[in-house]
């Protein structure tokens, strides 16, 4: 039976907001090991990233009993990586304007923009990479999961 409850988007927004508190956890404790102005560790954003979009899209496929519609899916790991993507920025502008402003010191010294960069540019190119980012992951993912036995496919659905 199929569970009506769930729809891409509630699934979408509930793991976005799960997977914007596991990247906000990591943030938190890189900076408090002094390691959040090193721009190299953020890649471990996309992989909390990767991780909740494939957990929303493999949710999403069992509360369809293992059928998933493709379209769908792709849309759940979008929504997903947009609300996590926007909770995380908006935790940024909190983090790096309000509770540690020397966050922005050291970025804007390793950072390609330099002194122009402020909390704003910052907070759009964490939605931009995080959208961009999840488009992929689900293109990817859902090549995965389109599969009701996770086989190469022998013929079109």
């Amino acid at each position: 039976m199929v569970d009506s409850s769930i729809t891409p988007e509630t699934n979408g927004v509930r793991y976005g907001l799960y997977t914007s508190l596991g990247m906000m956890v990591y943030f938190v404790a890189a900076s408090f090991i002094n390691l959040a102005d090193r721009i190299e560790f953020s890649f471990l954003n996309g992989v909390i990233l990767a991780v909740g979009v494939c957990f929303a899209i493999a949710r999403y496929k069992r509360s369809g009993n293992g059928r998933i519609v493709y379209l769908a899916g792709f849309g759940t790991g979008i929504i997903t990586a947009l609300v996590a993507s926007v909770a995380f920025g908006l935790f940024f502008i909190l983090y790096a304007g309000v509770i540690n402003r020397s966050i922005m010191d050291g970025l804007q010294a390793q950072d390609l923009f330099g002194y122009d960069l402020s909390v704003t540019i910052a907070f759009l190119a964490i939605v931009l990479q995080g959208a961009m980012l999840g488009m992929i992951i689900s293109l990817i993912a859902m090549q995965y999961y389109k599969s009701p036995d996770h086989k190469p496919m022998t013929g079109l659905e």
